[in-house]
């Protein structure tokens, strides 16, 4: 099938419905209206009011709920509309679903999905831009993902539903509509903890996720005909536990880096993906990495987004930086 980022969430929600009645979806608005961004659209009338339900707007019991129905053999995909309200539910992924595994000395585990459209881009209002990827990706045992493409949204959304632990799944919702490509049929799972080299390179490798690898490509390809350069493309697509081997073999043999975020600088992911290369591939660093980020500043709302994402010509501006940069072991 030919789809979107969000029809490709539609399908792969039909696709592990249909493969086992132990899943069910849940959360504000999903089931009468399809969802804020219709990734639910059609579920009810397939599956029923019994495996899809709209619940008050309650963020915490919505959590709650996904924790208790995993302890209880289901296998529940909670909807938080937008990830800027995840953080009311951070005590039941700190405190309840990451540990059960742990709490109970593997007795028991919280096999649940919580699906957020995240980040900026669509003009929204205040606690709707978020990029908070970093806090998740420190909970040890919950898995974080970001899928930046429709086949691998559809693929990795079924491996997180059919995984044994619990799962963020955050959706770029700036690219929920922007593009389209085959997505294979039925169940195609993409694992979690895999990068994806999305283009081969010698002078650089550029790391990116989710919302900002279309804007990453945009400016590779920009900076290559311009310097004639060949840059390296890796989407990290999970966060926690993250592809350390294939970030570090990239670097290896480019000897420069270069880390595109949407969230704030201090603090992001960025950091831990420049420890991690330090602490494995310094001797082969022939200059600093180099971090292109948001500010370190809740994303303001509406036009004034533009100067906060990172986009195409800031970004050429960290790649250029990171091939021009001197300073190597």
């Amino acid at each position: 099938m030919n789809a979107t980022l969000v029809e490709a969430v539609n399908d792969a929600l039909h696709v592990a419905m249909e493969a086992d009645d132990r899943t069910v979806v849940f959360g504000e608005d999903v089931a009468e209206s399809g969802g804020v961004f219709r990734a639910t659209e059609g579920l009810k009338d397939e599956f029923g009011g019994e495996r899809v339900l709209d619940t008050p707007i309650t963020e915490i019991g919505i959590v709650g709920s996904a924790v208790g129905l995993a302890m209880a053999g289901f296998r529940p995909v909670a909807e938080i509309q937008f990830s800027g309200f995840l953080p009311p539910t951070f005590n039941q992924l700190v405190a309840m679903a990451s540990r059960i595994r742990w709490r109970t000395r593997g007795e028991h585990s919280a096999p649940m999905v919580v699906r957020a459209p995240y980040g900026g881009g669509v003009r929204a209002l205040e606690h709707h831009s978020e990029s908070l990827e970093a806090v998740y990706g420190h909970i040890p045992g919950l898995k974080v993902a970001i899928p930046s493409t429709p086949a691998d949204a559809k693929g990795m959304l079924l491996s997180a539903i059919a995984d044994p632990d619990p799962v963020l799944f955050l959706e770029p919702k700036r690219i929920y509509r922007t593009h389209r490509e085959e997505v294979p049929e039925g169940d195609a799972t993409v694992p979690l903890g895999e990068a994806a080299i999305r283009q081969s390179g010698e002078d650089l490798t550029v790391i990116a996720w989710g919302s900002t690898m279309n804007d990453t490509v945009e400016a590779v390809e920009a900076v290559e005909e311009r310097r004639d350069a060949s840059i390296e493309v890796v989407d990290l697509r999970t966060i926690s536990p993250f592809d350390r081997e294939t970030v570090i073999e990239s670097v290896k043999k480019t000897g420069r880096a270069a880390i595109v975020q949407e969230a704030a600088k201090t603090g992001g992911f960025a950091s831990e993906l420049i420890a991690t290369i330090n602490d494995r591939a310094l001797m082969s660093l022939e200059a600093p990495v180099q971090r292109i980020t948001g500010f370190d500043v809740p994303i303001p709302m509406l036009a004034m987004e533009d100067y906060y994402l990172p986009n195409p010509p800031r970004i050429e501006e960290g790649l250029e930086r990171a091939l021009d940069a001197e300073g190597g072991v």
